[in-house]
């Protein structure tokens, strides 16, 4: 092989200047883990406290979104003005979290949420008719009809019980008498 072609695909492979090596180094990326230690830690020097007993957190954004967190673990800090909010945070719209949300929306909130129902046009439904339809047959002949089948279907079954009693009780008198 040319040994010049051999030098320029070399020249091509390499990532730094002269004398680096041509293989690429594997980048280890910071864990979420090393992350969440890092603020832990920094979180233990503002001395925050944690607040019992929420249940949930909503966290309404200027587009009408709301980060909801359930069961959250939040931690304060009054001195530092810190608030730490922990736990799965989920995107929602307002309109999922209706009606619940409504007690904790403020009067930015209330704006967006009309802003909101104004963007949503309600339909309207094409040639309305508020005349009541003319009936088409007779309705009480058919339910005449079903009431007579119901009854001959109870006859029958009478019947047929009284039918299987007599055998039943001549069973019953055969075994007294053995």
């Amino acid at each position: 092989m040319n040994t010049e072609k051999l030098k320029k695909l070399q020249s091509q492979v390499r990532i730094g200047g002269k004398g680096t090596p041509r293989r690429k180094k594997k980048v280890v990326h910071a864990t979420a883990a090393t992350d969440d230690k890092k603020l832990q830690s920094s979180l233990k020097k503002l001395s925050v406290n944690t607040i019992p007993g929420i249940e949930e957190v909503n966290m309404i954004k200027d587009d009408g979104t709301v980060i909801h967190f359930n069961n959250p673990k939040a931690q304060a800090s009054l001195a530092a003005n810190t608030f730490a909010i922990t736990g799965h945070g989920e995107n929602k719209q307002i309109a999922e979290m209706l009606p619940g949300i409504l007690s904790q929306l403020g009067p930015e909130g209330l704006n967006q949420l009309k802003r909101i129902a104004s963007s949503v046009a309600v339909p309207k439904p094409i040639d309305e008719d508020d005349e009541v339809p003319n009936l088409v047959g007779n309705f009480d002949e058919a339910s005449k009809q079903e009431a007579k089948e119901v009854i001959t279907e109870e006859k029958e079954k009478e019947k047929e019980k009284e039918e299987k009693k007599p055998e039943a009780e001549t069973k019953v008198a055969d075994k007294k008498t053995d």
